[in-house]
């Protein structure tokens, strides 16, 4: 089969570190003329990052390579040959490519290539191995086509592989991030608040289990024995949980009972992260919200207070919110802000405030910027006056 391809390069790798490129040059001239090898290489170190490229003349001696040579030992160790896919959109696209787990420990990259190279044209196969070289149970077949990966899920998926008897599993590859968000929207146990003190166990077993099976309920208790209020509750399937917390959340589910909370139950590192995130994204919005409206003024006398401040800002336009910053005993810091309803307001405010006498000092305005960017800008000045030097 010709390569789906227009180059006649080939990508190998799983190479020991001390391979060189007439090594390889050597080993693939069997197949037919080589044009070029490179061994990739760190930048600092120039130690080989244990792939390479090999391109032929012409595509028909890069297929014959590729058959002849693929799997097999380079150095006493088995080499793994594909196709170079240098358009990185190709190789993160994820189509084609099938995920294989509970692999027999002795299944290798050959065994796993001949198994899946019935259902279609495998562009890259590999099992996943340690340290060691010993497999880790897993391993991925990239077909050419979604159409060949579909086929291999459906056929493979639950047969017997390896002389273990092992049934594997075969499916499509997700990404790291796919994979936490598949697992995030799977489900079973149930986290409910804001219960009432009436609300027992059995209550709310009845109320949830219209929803599907359930394995478990608990309402958490102090050690007097009265409610705490919340509870967890184990169903027997995902879409039962999910389908109660659609229809519990934010509803009484007793007569004239407090409304309450349900949600998948977490473990709270992962919530307060989950809330950290949150936060850290509507701080972010409301910052691109006052982008260029919001003045940081500084070099203010102590006696002034909100009020003056905004009495000498307010004829350029409309504000929004002003404030002096203060220490924790009421005293001024020297500086404040002041945010107007459009950037027009604001551009007009700073260009004719900055510099003029305001109390017994001359007013510094500047837009307001983020704390980690002011830090980046003085440290960026910083360095360019060490490397002007004492005349910078």
């Amino acid at each position: 089969m010709p390569s789906p391809f227009a180059s006649a390069s080939l990508y190998v790798g799983d190479l020991l570190p001390d391979v060189t490129e007439g090594q390889l040059f050597e080993f693939f001239s069997g197949a037919g003329p080589v044009a070029s090898v490179r061994v990739c290489r760190d930048t600092v170190t120039r130690r080989s990052l244990g792939y390479a490229y090999v391109n032929f003349h012409n595509v028909e001696d890069a297929q014959n390579a590729l058959d002849r040579m693929s799997n097999t030992e380079i150095k006493g160790k088995i080499c793994r040959i594909m196709w170079s896919q240098r358009d990185p959109s190709l190789r993160k696209s994820g189509v084609g490519n099938v995920f294989i787990k509970n692999l027999d420990k002795a299944i290798d990259h050959k065994t796993l290539h001949d198994t899946f190279s019935r259902f279609g044209n495998i562009l890259s196969c590999k099992t996943a191995t340690d340290e060691n070289g010993e497999s880790k149970g897993y391993g991925f077949v990239h077909f050419e086509t979604q159409a060949m990966a579909e086929k291999a899920i459906a056929k493979a998926n639950g047969m017997i592989l390896g002389h273990g008897g092992q049934k594997v599993f075969v499916g499509p590859f997700l990404r790291r991030k796919e994979r936490v968000t598949a697992n995030d929207e799977k489900f079973t146990n149930v986290y409910v608040k804001n219960l009432d003190e009436s609300v027992d166990e059995k209550t709310v077993r009845q109320i949830f289990g219209q929803y599907g099976p359930i394995t478990s309920a608990v309402i958490m208790t102090g050690a007097d024995g009265k409610s705490k209020c919340f509870g967890f509750i184990n169903f027997e399937n995902p879409e039962d949980a999910a389908k109660a917390v659609a229809a519990t959340n934010g509803q009484s589910i007793i007569p004239n009972g407090k409304k309450i909370f349900s949600g998948k139950a977490q473990k709270k590192s992962k919530r307060e992260a989950e809330l950290k995130q949150k936060f850290e994204q509507l701080r972010l919005e409301r910052v691109a919200k006052y982008q260029g409206m919001n003045l940081y003024i500084k070099n203010l006398d102590d006696d002034i207070d909100d009020e003056k401040l905004k009495g000498e800002f307010t004829s350029y336009g409309s504000i929004t919110s002003c404030k002096i910053m203060r220490d924790e005993k009421g005293h001024s810091k020297g500086f404040g802000f002041v945010c107007f309803s459009s950037q027009d307001e604001a551009t007009r405010a700073l260009t004719e405030l900055n510099g003029k006498m305001f109390g017994s000092k001359p007013l510094y305005v500047a837009l307001a910027q983020r704390k980690e960017v002011r830090k980046a800008q003085l440290e960026a000045q910083y360095a360019a006056r060490q490397k002007g030097g004492p005349g910078a």
